[in-house]
């Protein structure tokens, strides 16, 4: 999808959608942003993205962050980890990225944080919670964010600014609208407590309108601008 004219067409076509979403739970479309998330592709794609006006890009992989900011070295990019983060890429991504959607455990806070201060730098990070059924999702125990957050106040390098999940794969509404609520109702709870989580991170391409009506201040859009995936057979 280095095509331009199609680019600006799917990405419109993304914010026309996204506001009618909003504005069919009754909220103002303002309040919702969208992270446009490039996983798989190249260089020359972000180049016509960045044409566009975009410049925060949402990436699984922190090699792939390295390669592609090579690539780009000189552009103003925001990049944000939304993939699962190993503790081991904490130095790569105290250097290059802006934003962490993934942070789920200590050890990986820890470990950004040692890096971020010998960076002088600092973080925002959203804490992944777990509210789907399938094994295969990632994410902190619900039950367990309360004292994660409290935590994480020992760790000024880290701007913790709210909450991110994964729905669960299915198709019944129902279900997948659940995994959202649960997320709002989670920052709604810890708010009492006094954290402040203004950003709720969820939804993806399939399933953003469901986030959308359960009060998400973000959604994750991939497919629906880039175009489809190809993926490098293992």
């Amino acid at each position: 999808m280095s095509d331009p004219t199609q680019l600006a067409a799917n990405w419109a076509a993304v914010r026309a959608r996204v506001d009618e979403a909003c504005r069919a739970a009754g909220r103002d479309p303002g309040e919702v942003s969208i992270l446009p998330v490039s996983k798989t592709f190249g260089a020359e794609v972000m180049r016509a993205a960045l044409a566009l006006g975009l410049h925060r890009f949402g990436e699984n992989k922190v090699q792939e962050i390295k390669e592609k900011a090579a690539a780009l070295a000189g552009e103003a990019i925001d990049w944000v980890v939304i993939g699962h983060l190993q503790t081991n890429k904490a130095k790569e991504v105290a250097r290059l990225a802006s934003e962490v959607q993934s942070l789920d455990r200590l050890e990986l806070a820890e470990a950004l944080h040692h890096r971020l201060q010998l960076e002088n730098r600092s973080l925002e990070v959203l804490v992944q919670v777990k509210t789907a059924r399938e094994e295969s999702k990632r994410g902190l125990p619900a039950e367990a964010l309360p004292a994660f957050l409290a935590r994480l106040r020992a760790y000024p390098t880290l701007r913790v600014k709210g909450l991110m999940t994964l729905a669960t794969l299915s198709d019944d509404p129902g279900e997948v609208r659940a995994c959202f609520r649960r997320l709002r109702e989670l920052r709604d709870q810890c708010a009492a407590e006094g954290h402040a989580l203004p950003r709720l991170s969820m939804g993806m391409s399939g399933d953003f309108p469901l986030a959308i009506a359960e009060g998400a201040t973000e959604v994750r859009i991939g497919t629906a601008i880039f175009g489809n995936r190809s993926y490098a057979p293992t």
